[in-house]
């Protein structure tokens, strides 16, 4: 059997054993890796290459900054930064037609900012909104969709999960990829913003307005936001000027989110201590699908399908930008049946040399893939978002909220679109950066 074919097969049976056995996605990438190594090499080897990742990845200073900045999030959320952001929001854009949706997608943009994680913003968000929507009768399709999709910014607005990880895999500086998606997820948020005053100009019914604010009310709104734009722009920066490291900013950012928290006096000695669960468990969760992936592409660095596919690929007479859609189909077609996070670790080895032959940007393919990886979120069957939303609205069908949710599907098309066609939107941000 030749090494392409044993690449393959590694594979199909990563995916076999992760829906028909229904392993856990790290344990099942180490076990089938550690297995597809030994085969190729020899075991002795291969239980050497399993030591040596186990030692490197635990022992990590870089992977720091994925606990530090889940932390950050935690904090935040269990200080109720969640129900400031909203009330903020809900003061300016709460009197017009869809204004509790606009003030929902802009909470979770804000949200995003300081969390990094589009479950973590679904959850903390849907206990906040969709309260308020529905004392004011708006329209289940349209409010759990909003929370649903709205939470996705997490992924792309920084800090990122993803993003982290992302760099972690191709080497990549983090800050660089935080600053180049700023960017695609400010234009993702107004393009969810669009679409919500399309849909409410010819169907108002769906979300009537709320009571008007006062000017006074509005500015004393912001109080309740202000030391989270602190926050976010203070570690921003900090990577930006070079003040500390990822990492760093990651301590230094959950160490100011303490102190904000306490100084407030919206964070309980228990709340805390939750906060430290909760940033454990994701932690943890975390590292074993980062040691499975790696270990899983060590095995496929072996069989060269990665290098083989590349080249072939870049032999094909097909303009670059037909390759990189069909890739955004995999991925698409992909997170709708497995969780993203763990697709975008299997297929990080395949198509980022790929992307790279092909002429893109490390830094663009990043951005792209991200954006891409947001939309397994919110898709049947899986859909994570839309099961969390679910959970909170209990009296709304799954087939309402995936109904709402192909409302904002043309919002990730066409930014996806502009990205194909000016990938100069993918990497503007690391541009200014540099400058």
């Amino acid at each position: 059997m030749d090494l392409i074919t044993i690449g393959v097969l590694g594979i199909i049976v990563l995916l076999l054993s992760l829906f028909i056995l229904r392993l856990p996605v790290g344990f099942a990438m180490a076990i089938i890796g550690y297995l597809g190594f030994g085969y190729v090499i020899n075991f002795k080897a291969a239980s050497s290459m399993l030591a040596d990742e186990c030692w490197k990845v635990f022992s990590s200073y870089g992977l720091t900054v994925i606990p530090l900045f889940i932390l950050m999030g935690q904090i935040c959320f269990y200080a109720g930064v969640n129900k400031r952001l909203y009330e903020t929001a809900y003061h300016w854009f709460g009197h017009i037609k869809g204004g509790l949706v606009h003030a929902t997608i802009l909470a979770c943009a804000g949200f995003a900012a300081i969390c990094g994680s589009n479950t973590a913003t679904a959850a903390t968000m849907s206990t906040v909104a969709l309260p308020e929507m529905q004392k004011f009768k708006y329209h289940p399709l349209l409010s759990t969709a909003s929370v649903a999709v709205g939470a996705t910014l997490g992924v792309v607005i920084p800090p990122s999960v993803v993003l982290i990880i992302i760099g972690l895999q191709t080497g990549q500086s983090i800050a660089v990829l935080f600053w180049a998606s700023f960017i695609p997820g400010v234009l993702l948020t107004i393009f969810f913003m669009l679409a919500v005053g399309l849909f409410c100009h010819f169907r108002p019914d769906f979300a009537p307005a709320a009571a008007k604010s006062s000017w006074k009310e509005r500015f004393i709104s912001l109080k309740g936001s202000i030391e989270m734009l602190v926050l976010f722009g203070l570690v921003m920066t900090g990577l930006l000027a070079g003040f500390f490291t990822p990492s760093q900013a990651g301590g230094v950012g959950a160490f100011l989110a303490l102190i904000i928290a306490v100084l407030r006096k919206q964070l309980s000695f228990r709340n805390f201590i939750l906060a430290l669960e909760d940033t454990l468990k994701v932690t943890s969760m975390i590292m074993v699908i980062i040691l499975g992936a790696i270990i899983f592409g060590r095995f496929l660095a072996v069989t060269r399908l990665p290098y083989e596919l590349a080249v072939s690929v870049s032999s094909w007479h097909m303009p670059s930008y037909l390759i990189m859609s069909g890739i955004a189909l995999i991925y698409i077609i992909g997170g709708a049946v497995m969780d993203a996070l763990a697709l975008l670790i299997i297929t990080i080895p395949i198509f980022f040399p790929l992307a790279t032959s092909l002429g893109y940007s490390p830094i663009w393919f990043a951005v792209f893939i991200t954006i891409v990886t947001t939309l397994g979120a919110v898709t049947p069957p899986v859909g994570i978002n839309t099961f969390i939303v679910a959970s909170m609205a209990k009296d709304v069908s799954m087939k309402t909220i995936f109904k709402g949710i192909l409302l904002f599907m043309p919002c990730y098309l066409v930014l996806l679109f502009c990205l194909l066609f000016w990938p100069e939107l993918g990497t503007l941000g690391s541009v200014l950066l540099s400058k």
